[in-house]
């Protein structure tokens, strides 16, 4: 019963709450000037909300399909990003990466931009994945790195450390120019993502 009530109803209250905190708060946008090329977005699991924001500020007019775990959570998540004109892409490194790997290059190809998580959906924090690697290698795209630092949050205990901005403070909306990681090994690829993602990141 309350797995139900919650899957149906959870998103439409999260989009209030998030209307709210968002219309409430100063935004200061950090953006670079925009090439107008499909590229992946790379963002925290913990810090997934403001990047709806940080996203369609910098792309008005663009399409970005979202690469959305299959539990339930996920779910819920793809209606909530739905709600904000972000579009899902459902799977995970444990369950079905080949298709997900596919649909992420073909939406590339129709010149639309991919959102991924490096470090979800299990963690550990701040960790990154070979697939957003991969995908860039294998599609010729280059990565922009997404943060957002708010003046005031909240901070879950998940695995993640989940961040809720406050109502009435400041959010600091980053995005890094375009990244290349082409001829790079795995592991020399991850790092350079990495340092990249921990220059606006919260401890």
């Amino acid at each position: 019963m309350w797995k139900s009530f919650k899957k149906k109803f959870a998103p439409y209250l999260l989009y209030l709450i998030v209307k709210i905190i968002y219309t409430t708060n100063k935004k200061v946008y950090h953006h670079p000037k925009d090439d107008k090329k499909p590229f992946i977005v790379c963002m925290w699991h913990g810090d997934l909300l403001s990047q709806i924001f940080n996203y369609h500020t910098f792309r008005d007019n663009g399409t970005v399909k979202a690469m959305v775990s299959e539990n339930r959570d996920g779910e819920i998540i793809t209606k909530l990003a739905s709600m904000f004109k972000i579009w899902a892409i459902r799977g995970s490194s444990s369950k079905g990466a080949t298709k997900v790997f596919i649909s992420a290059l073909k939406e590339l190809k129709l010149g639309n931009d991919v959102a991924i998580s490096p470090d979800g959906p299990r963690g550990p924090r701040y960790s990154i994945a070979d697939g957003i690697i991969a995908i860039s290698q294998r599609s010729g795209k280059e990565i922009r790195c997404f943060n957002a630092i708010p003046s005031k949050y909240w901070q879950f205990k998940s695995w993640d450390k989940f961040i809720l901005p406050k109502p009435f403070g400041k959010i600091d909306f980053y995005i890094s120019e375009p990244i290349s990681v082409q001829g790079l090994e795995m592991e020399e690829a991850k790092n350079v993502i990495k340092q990249r993602m921990l220059v606006h990141s919260l401890k």
